[in-house]
């Protein structure tokens, strides 16, 4: 149930209409309290006659009512119409999948919620104005505040335009996925040392666990699962981690000790969902990241510099991680292991960070040298010997790549300059990019026999 809850409110929080639908609660609820107050004739009567507040008859007060609401609920479908097209720019440009982000936005929301709040407050307003012939009301303190939300609106439209002119630029969205990385990996990192996992040998003899279902694995009650596995005396390993996909029929857990209700028990600590991304899911966000590098890449785009800059952010996420431990997965009890759950490594983050985007910029110089800058910085921050082994393979990758696919000496050369400073800082730490590393005697030949062909 736990597991559920919690993709019930990350699904809650993640909705377009929440907040419109909250403030247009809000202004309804609103123009019904002030018509109260104006109802029982409680205001000044000095507020009414020095101009303080609106003290026209009911005909100017329906047509201007009739204005608001009519003006509001216009400039509501032209908001709704900006942000289909900037979406479909975004999905074009950057990956539908990260159509989230923009229907997240609180901008747009609130932009929205304001105008749609301020057409149901101009209606419910309306509906009370009574002319002489009706027997006159004329609710002058509601009037006033719908002129205020006139006004508010006109700012507001200001503010919506200027916010979906930054919100396309390409670099904002890279750098929300990044504070989406940095929250997910805050959440997840922890000082503290780690259980570590048991020998397979442990699970030698484990029952398998079927579940019938189908779909992405998107939340996960580790501590509720983890109970009933010590109250049961078991121990359970699922087979699968957070956005793995569950095929029905397939075992998505093993237990040393079998358990009659183990699927009843897998299936309450688990909630599924028809697409992958959950709040937490880190490895998720850093997919979102590399498609926006991928895609840039793409000869259709063919914008190295967003790929660069998705670079740096992947970089500056693992210098982050620099001394902190990752989760192991491991859950104790008594001492005993009750609970395994396979969590990604720095390993496997930094292969979905580097190999996709290595593999599509065959080729380019830049991507290439900016790549091995990026490792060397991640380099000259991460003192664990298996993590800068991790790192280092990545290098050699690029630079085995570069050697395959870059035909240009000169290039080819610019980038063998950063594996050497990457090599010497893997060494010598921070110190080790100070020497400069010559060029490289084919490059030096074609640079020479440029200059006697008089070339530049």
């Amino acid at each position: 149930m736990t597991a559920r809850l919690r993709k019930f409110l990350n699904q809650l929080g993640d909705t377009f209409w929440l907040v419109p639908g909250v403030m247009v609660l809000g202004g309804i609820l609103l123009a019904f309290a002030l018509l109260a107050v104006d109802r029982q004739d409680m205001l000044p009567a000095w507020l009414i006659e020095n101009n303080w507040l609106y003290n026209g008859g009911g005909t100017g007060a329906r047509t201007l009512l009739g204005a608001i609401a009519s003006s509001t609920i216009a400039v509501a479908g032209t908001v709704f119409s900006i942000t289909i097209a900037a979406l479909s720019l975004a999905a074009g440009q950057m990956g539908p999948r990260l159509l989230r982000n923009f229907t997240q936005d609180r901008g747009v929301q609130l932009t929205l919620g304001v105008y749609l709040g301020t057409f149901s407050y101009a209606l419910m307003v309306l509906r009370s104005v009574r002319t002489q012939e009706e027997g006159v009301f004329t609710p002058h303190l509601a009037l006033s505040v719908g002129i205020v939300f006139a006004f508010i609106c006109v700012g507001i439209l200001v503010y919506f335009v200027s916010h979906m002119a930054n919100r396309i630029n390409v670099d904002t969205v890279v750098e929300l996925v990044s504070d989406d990385i940095k929250w997910a990996m805050d959440r997840l990192v922890t000082d503290e040392a780690q259980a570590s996992a048991p020998d397979p040998t442990f699970w030698a003899n484990a029952t398998p666990i079927v579940d019938a279902r189908r779909g992405y694995l998107q939340q996960l009650a580790e501590e509720e699962l983890a109970s009933w596995a010590a109250e049961h005396g078991t121990a359970v390993r699922l087979l699968v981690r957070r956005g793995d996909y569950i095929f029905p029929g397939a075992p998505i857990a093993v237990m040393t000790v079998q358990v009659p209700d183990a699927e009843a028990a897998v299936r309450q600590a688990t909630a599924l969902g028809l697409t992958r991304g959950s709040a937490g899911d880190a490895e998720y966000a850093v997919r979102q990241l590399v498609e926006v590098a991928v895609r840039a890449l793409s000869p259709g785009i063919n914008d190295p510099h967003t790929a660069m800059s998705v670079l740096d952010r992947l970089g500056a996420a693992l210098c982050e991680l620099a001394g902190k431990n990752l989760p192991s997965g491991v859950t104790l009890h008594e001492d005993q292991v009750v609970l395994v759950v396979p969590n990604f490594t720095y390993e496997s983050l930094a292969g979905v960070m580097f190999n996709m985007i290595r593999q599509n910029a065959a080729g380019s110089t830049a991507v290439m040298i900016r790549m091995l800058d990026v490792l060397t910085a991640v380099a000259a921050c991460e003192a664990d010997v298996a993590r800068r082994a991790a790192l280092l393979q990545h290098a050699n990758l690029v630079w085995a790549d570069a050697q395959r696919t870059i035909l240009n000496l000169v290039d080819r050369d610019d980038v063998g300059q950063r594996y050497a400073t990457f090599m010497r800082t893997m060494a010598h730490g921070a110190l080790g990019a100070i020497n400069a590393r010559p060029l490289s005697q084919p490059a030096r030949q074609e640079r020479s026999a440029d200059s006697h062909n008089g070339v530049a």
